[in-house]
């Protein structure tokens, strides 16, 4: 164990030093695995679990998923989504903030990346709020914390992870997360009336929105929420599987790009196909490492040394699950969440199988509490994204507008440990 715990410690260090953690993880991999077994098995390891893994085709739904969040985002969508929302909840107190909420969620769950969704929203969302004297704290709070939706709403790339690593159906991981979707994005809802109850000039009323405009965004986004019902609805009637179902997704935002004025020429295919490869490369730099250095975490034989602990606390299925949970909240205050999918999972997976523990409903643990990692401190990678956009906002602020979703996120993560049926309910109709 004592060989494994240097490996996290020379990891930590080189993250800190400004190492990306793909490529840190696979140096201390590497090196980990020469140390105890010498440089030629481990290069030899580290070619073949990368082949090996470059060559998986149940990976293929990353970089296709991927592609279709591009589509959408290139499909300039995100302004519509947020007037659709606007015309039903703009006139209420916070009502621009609800707004965003909703618009986040929608765009994130087609989109399926976090930072492009705060990204874009910042840019869509802060204008209106700011004209309304809405204070910084509260909107770029709520496009932070909006902006993560993404990872728990289906397709969702964290949860493609998971299900790889733990040999999990990504199908039933898709459905189990839309119960708990739905779940955060009224807590979400909630949080913003709470502030604005708390506080009434946080977030003023709006006015009223031309008629003819809402309907024009809503007759908008129905061809993105019908993409979105059709992966879906095709996994879950087991139309097709979730690669199937990504190739289906990218080719329907592309349709729906093109509908909306935009791929209309080779340097627009050429700049979303670049786009996408670089985001998936990015990816799979970091996948590849991970899984290095897991060989190297299991050749210590840490794992099963946990198992071991395990056993001799005596701990439950729950205690271990929230022992598990504490791990990732602290690790998310350094890594990404794809790095802590990718470093934790693979560790304690043993102890989780030993224990009994259903890996559909610990799926949707480990990603709600992944999800926190986006928006806690020191790092908050979406309270960063939303600082570049927009610099004249201090990033105290920033943190200070997150707090209540950070609670909305720790009340969900309890409802879901408490009530498992919220994360196995959907899956279970499956079989």
């Amino acid at each position: 164990m004592s060989t494994a715990l240097i490996g996290f410690g020379v990891l930590l260090l080189l993250c800190f030093f400004g190492f990306r953690v793909g490529f840190a993880t696979l140096l201390v991999g590497l090196v980990g695995f020469a140390l105890q077994r010498g440089w030629s098995p481990a290069l030899s390891m580290t070619g073949q679990q990368i082949m090996d893994d470059a060559m998986a085709y149940n990976l293929s739904v990353i970089p296709l998923f991927i592609l279709m969040g591009v589509f959408i985002y290139r499909a300039d969508i995100s302004r519509d989504l947020y007037t659709a929302a606007y015309s039903g909840l703009g006139r209420f107190r916070g009502g621009l903030a609800l707004s965003t909420v909703l618009a986040c969620a929608g765009f994130s769950a087609v989109s399926g990346s976090s930072v492009a969704t705060a990204a874009t929203m910042t840019r869509v969302a802060m204008p209106p709020m700011r004209k309304y004297n809405y204070h910084d704290s509260l909107s770029a709070g709520t496009i932070a914390a909006g902006g993560t939706l993404g990872i728990m709403i289906p397709p969702s790339v964290p949860l493609v992870i998971y299900g790889i690593v733990a040999e999990q159906d990504i199908g039933k991981l898709f459905i189990a997360g839309v119960l708990p979707g739905i779940l955060l994005v009224a807590l979400f809802l909630g949080a913003v009336a709470v502030v604005v109850r708390l506080d009434p000039k946080a977030g003023p009323a709006g006015e009223p929105l031309d008629k003819d405009e809402a309907r024009r965004a809503q007759r908008a986004v129905w061809p993105v929420l019908a993409l979105f019902l059709l992966v879906l609805g095709g996994i879950y009637g087991k139309f097709f599987t979730p690669t199937e179902a990504s190739g289906i997704g990218a080719v329907g935002a592309a349709v729906i790009a093109f509908a909306r004025g935009h791929l209309r020429s080779i340097a627009e295919w050429r700049a979303a196909l670049v786009e996408a490869t670089r985001t998936t490369a990015t990816l799979f730099i970091v996948i590849f490492g991970a899984l290095v250095f897991a060989q190297f975490i299991n050749l210590s034989g840490l794992p099963y040394d946990l198992v071991d602990i395990v056993d001799d606390f005596e701990f439950s299925a729950t205690q271990l699950v929230i022992f598990v949970a504490i791990i990732a909240i602290l690790m998310g205050m350094i890594f990404e969440s794809i790095g802590i999918l990718l470093l934790l999972v693979p560790v304690f997976l043993p102890s989780l199988f030993a224990a009994g523990v259903d890996m559909i409903w610990f799926g949707i643990i480990v990603v709600l509490v992944t999800e926190l990692g986006l928006i806690t401190p020191p790092i908050g990678m979406n309270v960063f994204v939303v600082r570049s956009v927009m610099p004249d906002i201090r990033i105290g602020h920033i943190f200070r507008g997150v707090v209540a979703f950070i609670v909305a996120d720790l009340v969900a993560l309890v409802l879901v440990f408490l009530i498992p049926a919220i994360a196995v309910f959907l899956p279970a109709l499956m079989e």
